[in-house]
Formats: C-alpha cells, sequence, structure tokens
C-alpha cells in the first residue's frame, strides 16, 4: 500500500497566514478559520432548516465548509484586494485554485478520491450548500474585523465596510438571525459575555 500525502500537506493550513497585507492583533490561520467556518455553516444550515423551511444535510454543510480551503495549503492566501482586483485576475485565480484542489484529491488512494472530491470541489456542491458555505466564509471575515476593530486595531475599519456589503449581497434569513442572535457577543469582552453565563 503506497502511501499518501493529504492529511501531512492539510495538517500544514495552521502555517498559512490570513490578512496577509493586514497588521492583526491576533494572527489568524487557514486551520482555525476553517473550523470556525464550519461552525457558523453548521448554524446556518440548522437555523434555514429549524426556522425556515430548508432541506440542508447540516453534517454535510459543516465538511464542505471545513474543506473549502483546503487548496489554499498549495496556493497560500490570496489577498482579497488582489484575488479581486479585476475579473481577469479572478478568472486565472479560480483555474489555479482548481489546479490545486484537483492535486490534492490526487494526493489521495484512488478508492478515497471520489468521497474527497464532493468536499473539497467545488463544482459537487449544489447551489444552497454553496451559498451558504460563502455565507459563513463572509460572517467569518467580518467576525474577524470586530474582533480586531473591538482590540483597537482600526486597521480593519475598511474591511468590515466592504464585509457588510457582501453580507448584505448574500443575504437571507438565516443570516439575519444569526447576525442578530449572535454577533452581538464578539464585541465583548469576556468579563461581559460571562455575566449572563457564569460557570
Amino acid at each position: 500500500m503506497s502511501q499518501s500525502h493529504f492529511f501531512a500537506y492539510l495538517s500544514r493550513l495552521k502555517l498559512i497566514g490570513r490578512w496577509p497585507l493586514m497588521r492583526n492583533v491576533r494572527t489568524e490561520n487557514v486551520s482555525e478559520h476553517s473550523l470556525q467556518v464550519a461552525f457558523v455553516a453548521h448554524a446556518l444550515a440548522v437555523i434555514k432548516n429549524r426556522k425556515f423551511g430548508g432541506h440542508l444535510n447540516v453534517e454535510r454543510v459543516a465538511l464542505l465548509a471545513m474543506y473549502h480551503d483546503a487548496s489554499e495549503v498549495l496556493t497560500g492566501d490570496m489577498p482579497t484586494p488582489i484575488k479581486y482586483y479585476n475579473p481577469q485576475i479572478a478568472h486565472e485565480y479560480k483555474k489555479i485554485e482548481k489546479i490545486a484542489q484537483q492535486k490534492m484529491i490526487d494526493m489521495l488512494p484512488a478508492e478515497l478520491q471520489a468521497d474527497f472530491r464532493s468536499l473539497i470541489d467545488e463544482h459537487y456542491y449544489s447551489e444552497q450548500e454553496k451559498l451558504t458555505v460563502k455565507q459563513a466564509d463572509s460572517l467569518c471575515a467580518y467576525l474577524k474585523c470586530l474582533e480586531e476593530l473591538s482590540a483597537g486595531n482600526t486597521e480593519f475599519t475598511l474591511a468590515k465596510a466592504r464585509l457588510e456589503k457582501t453580507l448584505a449581497l448574500r443575504q437571507s434569513p438565516e443570516m439575519d438571525y444569526f447576525m442578530e442572535v449572535f454577533i452581538p457577543s464578539f464585541s465583548l469582552s469576556l468579563d461581559e459575555i460571562s455575566q449572563d453565563s457564569p460557570l
């Protein structure tokens, strides 16, 4: 049986920094970002199903979110202003991303490739799954802005404004619910959030 480097590569997501052009009070890596996106995407799917008549497979949505940036272990995290500077750059980056995704899939034993392809390659996502993961991704970037701003880092002011526009474009009842119920706590200190839920 031949060896696979797939999980050794995935473990290196923790070495890929996010927000590379921004001064950060606390650095964030792709591995921890992916876990937070999985938490939020799962919550959005649950909220959609419970409150707004959705029929999403919440476990699959969480897995898609876990793997949504897996190819960045090969490409790195391209800063948003560069990635979307113009349509041609965005298109070329998508092609690079697709090649990296296929390279990741090719690292797996042949008998496992189909199972992971449906998680790594966006082509296999339904439109609703894709939207939910993108919403969660944007929400997590927005939360990062709130955390940095609450720590006094005004470097994230324009990023927050840009993300508010992105969130407005991806608006849905489940996202509105999440923002109303869960987001306000991210601007509070530990003491403030602990007052309502003492240990």
